[in-house]
């Protein structure tokens, strides 16, 4: 079954923390903020909700994401990794024996969904958003190993760039009937049913 982040109430352990990262940032762009537009800035009686709209947008970003901790075994092939899954395989071979490998024998891979057509370069800003780069596709595959029913309520991918800056990418998900595993070059967008894998920065 998948873990969502659990919802629960911001403690004042964390709301501290909250002003202490504003009160650090400020402090170290002073020297680029002048006095008289600050003190009309503080004047403003919308302030306190904008800045809070900005912090809310990045926790209700995290809250929704899934959160999946995978054993990723390393010594495996690139096509060993995606054997392991059992899923029926649609892929470019260069680009499976090329596929990143990523680190890490414990990895805690990070699922967020969009629910929008999205191009990868966008999708790029996404993951930085969220505080994530993509999960390398071993990790994924071992996500759809250890759970192989995961991809059929939650289609699932990662991308990269190959050695010539193109994108590639590894989906996993059910269609009509049969699970499967995409691995190739990405020539269109995402579109709005897919979850992306993350791993935090």
């Amino acid at each position: 079954m998948a873990n969502a982040v659990t919802p629960s109430t911001m403690t004042d352990g964390q709301i501290d923390k909250a002003v202490d990262v504003l009160r650090s940032k400020l402090r170290k762009h002073r020297e680029e903020l002048p006095s008289d537009a600050v003190q009309m800035v503080l004047g403003q009686d919308d302030l306190a909700d904008e800045l809070f709209k900005g912090f809310r947008a990045r926790v209700d970003r995290v809250s929704s994401m899934i959160i999946r901790h995978v054993t990723v075994d390393r010594t495996r092939t690139a096509k060993g990794a995606l054997d392991a899954t059992g899923r029926t395989q649609y892929t470019d071979k260069g680009v499976v024996k090329a596929m990143p490998k990523g680190e890490g024998d414990e990895v805690e891979v990070c699922f967020f969904k969009i629910g929008t057509w999205v191009n990868d370069d966008q999708l790029e800003d996404e993951y930085a958003l969220r505080g994530l780069i993509p999960a390398d596709p071993f990790s994924l595959a071992a996500v759809s190993e250890a759970d192989p029913a995961f991809a059929d309520q939650y289609p699932n991918g990662t991308h990269w760039k190959d050695a010539k800056g193109r994108w590639c990418f590894a989906a996993f998900d059910r269609w009509n009937g049969e699970r499967r595993v995409n691995v190739d070059r990405l020539d269109d967008d995402w579109n709005d049913r897919w979850w992306f894998a993350g791993l935090r920065k």
